[in-house]
């Protein structure tokens, strides 16, 4: 008769430990998953900071690209002014040099006049 008390008696002492086990281990699983859903926020923060920062530095990226543009721009344009004046010190060399020599031209006919 002792078995028929024990067996029982073991049965509701195992749901017992089992339901304690149980309450424990949901503590245990929720403490898991706050700490799990804390860690996985913390991920979404650190990849909205690192777009962040990407973006930023495309940003900066196309700003260079556009300095530089602007900064070819104007030497080129400055490039293109200094060789207008080259030309236009060409062009006043050749009109002088040409006046020149009209006037050798002029007194060699007087020369050739005198004769």
């Amino acid at each position: 008769m002792k078995t028929y008390f024990a067996i029982p008696l073991l049965a509701a002492s195992a749901l017992v430990f089992t339901a304690c086990d149980s309450e424990e281990e949901n503590a245990r699983e929720e403490a898991f998953e706050k700490r799990a859903d804390a860690l996985e926020n913390q991920a979404d923060a650190v990849r909205k900071q690192g777009e962040a920062a990407a973006d930023a530095k495309e940003d900066d990226a196309e700003r260079v690209r556009q300095q530089t543009k602007d900064a070819i721009d104007a030497a080129k344009e400055r490039a293109e002014e200094a060789a207008d004046q080259t030309e236009n010190q060409a062009d006043a060399i050749r009109e002088r040099t040409e006046r020149q020599a009209d006037q050798l031209e002029d007194q060699a006919d007087k020369e050739r006049d005198r004769e």
